[in-house]
């Protein structure tokens, strides 16, 4: 064999055994990745649970018990169930009874689940002009609407939008809520701080207000009224909509959220002195 063969020969049997490598990598890194996407899920839920801070709080403790990291799209509840609806989520944790039940009604979940819960509140200027100030919302809506007071809605189908526009419909008020009534179609954060900025009344859950900082002259004015209640809960999308889901995963969150683990973390988180969700997953 000539020297020019021989070197020839050394070349391809090198590129051939750099070619298995990168093959080889490739391969590991695909499991790896795989390995790594099997262990999160993805979760649509509120802006109330992450604005709050619960999530920062409680999903560590999940992680910490399971190795499954959550990845969490806060949106308004509306617009969670529609991520679920689409298949874009594995799992719910939202808050509109109504509209979970109907959620699960059509096949997209096979089961809801009660979590925790709090309440809503209503907020707005310390001197009050409206004089609303008591325990009945809905006492407080029309008073609203007679002196045509400035009220920041979120305006964004989320569940504390939902809770609203009740309210405002047992008041009798749902077509004449003044021209004072402004929606701004975001998150929870947000419309506190342009209620804040325009001293202007809005209801919010009681967890984003007590992580609120930037309150001004907002104080809470109605509280106490049992229409209030605010419920939250989970559902697992239903992988017969969506084969894709990563239902077993996303099932050991539903487990774990409800179980006594799950719960004790719930209630644990404080700010302050103030706990801001009651765990009640034995709620019938």
């Amino acid at each position: 064999m000539t020297i020019l063969k021989r070197i020839q020969t050394s070349i391809k049997t090198s590129i051939k055994a750099v070619v298995l490598s990168v093959c080889a990598i490739a391969a590991i890194n695909t499991v790896a990745m795989s390995a790594v996407a099997a262990q999160t899920i993805t979760m649509a839920s509120t802006t109330s649970t992450e604005q709050s801070g619960l999530f920062s709080h409680l999903l560590p403790d999940f992680k910490k018990a399971t190795g499954i990291d959550v990845k969490v799209v806060a949106l308004g509840t509306g617009q969670a169930l529609d991520m679920g609806r689409r298949g874009d989520a594995d799992i719910l944790f939202v808050h509109d009874q109504a509209a979970e039940e109907k959620f699960v009604a059509e096949g997209f979940s096979l089961k809801r689940y009660p979590v925790m819960y709090n309440d809503f509140i209503l907020v707005g200027p310390k001197t009050d002009p409206a004089a609303t100030q008591g325990r009945d919302v809905v006492v407080a809506l029309k008073k609203l609407a007679a002196s045509n007071a400035a009220f920041i809605s979120r305006g964004d189908k989320s569940g504390t939008h939902a809770a609203e526009l009740r309210y405002w419909k047992t008041a009798g008020q749902d077509a004449n809520k003044g021209s004072n009534y402004k929606e701004c179609g975001c998150g929870m954060g947000p419309a506190l701080n342009i209620a804040s900025a325009s001293n202007a009344y809005a209801l919010t859950d009681r967890g984003t207000w007590l992580s609120f900082k930037n309150r001004g002259d907002l104080a809470i004015l109605v509280e106490g009224d049992t229409q209030l209640f605010n419920q939250y809960g989970v559902m697992v999308v239903n992988p017969a909509k969506h084969p894709h889901v990563k239902v077993a995963d996303a099932q050991k969150f539903v487990d774990w959220v409800v179980s006594t683990a799950g719960q004790m973390s719930i209630s644990s988180y404080k700010i302050g002195s103030n706990q801001l969700f009651f765990p009640n997953a034995d709620k019938k």
